[in-house]
């Protein structure tokens, strides 16, 4: 049943790091709306820190999801109650699936950080799960829900500029920002993770599919490869050092560690990026720690990374618009995508702050500055909780404007993407997604059969997707 208005909607939040806070934060500015009562994080100092600022009662406090699951599961045997109306699903991306059809099975609505799943079989049964639970389901992709991205999303639907026919939108990654989370941190290795164009950019290509629906993505294509983030670019004056921390050129290294974690702590910068490396507020003793035994202090030449670090991917849609979409780790810009629309009879451009709207047929020139209502992303994170909580609030999946078809859809766009660039093709979209479907159809057809037989089909090969 959908909560009454004057009702606050209760969240669990599964994952207490950065995702999970910037979530979270609705909670604490607009506490009339929702309210957090459960959270499930391993790291003890960062567990009893979250639940210290969101007042949640120690019965409800958890050291992992399962613990979480366990209680909630006893609450609806015992009380027929879930523990809160809705879980917030922040955890590392390739736990996603495990803990939707978890939760989801015990009939919860679902907001996911992104990437929904790592893998196109993940990926399916995801969606056949949350499908036959027929509850609410949100989606990581925050750069929809911006001021920014929906004041452009109201033009382009409005027809003012006639039919958008072309986007060409950038993504610069940042240079320190690619560093710590695709060199140094989770995101540093596809068979821990995924590959880089999911991980970072899988709402880069919604919302270029969002902006030109109805129209779909008919073919794709892709290149990019590691440039630079590997042992033959390592400087030779950085000898045999493996660490920032002893390196003789640390001072002259754009990706000395003691210059993107240490220097901000010294001057009270206690946030991102310096946050995720220990468990608690950052300090000097604990972060210089975290540099000397921890992944975050190695040499970035000699971190184990492998996912690229420059990608372009072009796309052709049904109707015959296209987009370009630039990914690239070697700029001073951090995640300030710039973006140009083409209409027959105007263009946008714009950089995520301010936006600049030229009509052809008027001969005006406008640029809008959006209201800055904070929080990452341009005030995405902010805005996805936001018609989450009102989706779960009136039970409305359109309030969160994107149906679960939308979002699997374009994490497909993205893996037909990846396919492209690794087997030097072009991908037919529509081709691409129905092979994928009978692939998974066919495995899992072979895989009960056998079980009915009695077959060990763990030991045989099967086709990798």
């Amino acid at each position: 049943m959908p909560a009454g208005p004057r009702t606050p909607i209760t969240l669990a939040i599964i994952g207490c790091g950065q995702r999970g806070k910037a979530y979270a934060e609705y909670a604490l500015q607009s506490p009339e709306f929702c309210k957090v009562v459960a959270i499930a994080e391993p790291r003890p100092k960062t567990r009893r820190r979250f639940a210290d600022v969101h007042s949640v009662d120690s019965t409800l406090m958890f050291s992992t999801w399962q613990e979480l699951h366990a209680a909630s599961e006893e609450t609806i045997n015992t009380i027929g109650r879930r523990l809160a109306d809705a879980v917030v699903v922040a955890v590392q991306d390739h736990m996603h699936k495990e803990v939707v059809l978890a939760f989801g099975g015990q009939g919860y609505n679902i907001l996911c950080e992104k990437p929904m799943a790592t893998s196109l079989e993940d990926l399916i049964e995801m969606e056949e799960a949350v499908g036959r639970a027929g509850t609410i389901f949100g989606m990581g992709h925050v750069m929809r829900y911006s001021p920014y991205s929906r004041e452009i999303t109201e033009l382009v639907r409005s027809g003012a500029l006639g039919k958008l026919v072309n986007i060409v939108q950038v993504e610069p990654v940042g240079y320190y920002h690619f560093a710590h989370s695709y060199v140094r941190g989770n995101w540093a290795a596809e068979k821990s993770s995924s590959f880089s164009l999911m991980t970072k950019c899988c709402h880069d290509i919604d919302i270029l599919c969002f902006w030109l629906s109805p129209s779909m993505p008919s073919r794709v294509s892709s290149f990019g490869s590691l440039q630079h983030f590997r042992k033959s670019s390592k400087p030779v004056e950085a000898g045999s050092a493996t660490r920032c921390l002893d390196c003789p050129m640390e001072k002259d290294c754009a990706y000395s560690a003691k210059k993107i974690y240490l220097d901000p702590v010294s001057r009270g910068k206690t946030g991102w990026p310096v946050s995720p490396l220990v468990d608690g507020l950052p300090d000097i003793e604990n972060v210089t720690r975290a540099l000397r035994d921890g992944p975050y202090g190695q040499c970035v030449y000699e971190s184990p990374n492998d996912v690229c670090d420059q990608q372009v991917v072009n796309l052709e849609f049904s109707d015959g618009e296209t987009a370009s979409f630039t990914m690239v780790a070697y700029t001073s810009l951090i995640c300030d995508r710039q973006v140009r629309l083409h209409f027959t009879h105007g263009e946008i451009v714009g950089d995520m702050r301010t936006f600049t709207v030229h009509n052809f047929r008027t001969g005006v020139r406008s640029t809008s500055v959006p209201r800055d209502e904070g929080g990452g992303h341009g005030g995405g994170d902010l805005g996805l909780i936001r018609a989450f909580v009102e989706a779960v609030r009136t039970g409305r999946q359109d309030a969160l404007g994107t149906t679960l078809a939308e979002v699997v859809k374009s994490h497909i766009t993205v893996f037909a993407a990846e396919t492209s660039r690794l087997e030097g093709r072009v991908v037919d979209c529509v081709e691409f997604e129905r092979s994928v479907r009978e692939r998974v159809s066919a495995t899992r057809k072979a895989a009960a059969s056998a079980s009915t037989n009695g077959t060990d089909v763990t030991s045989s090969p099967t086709e990798k997707i």
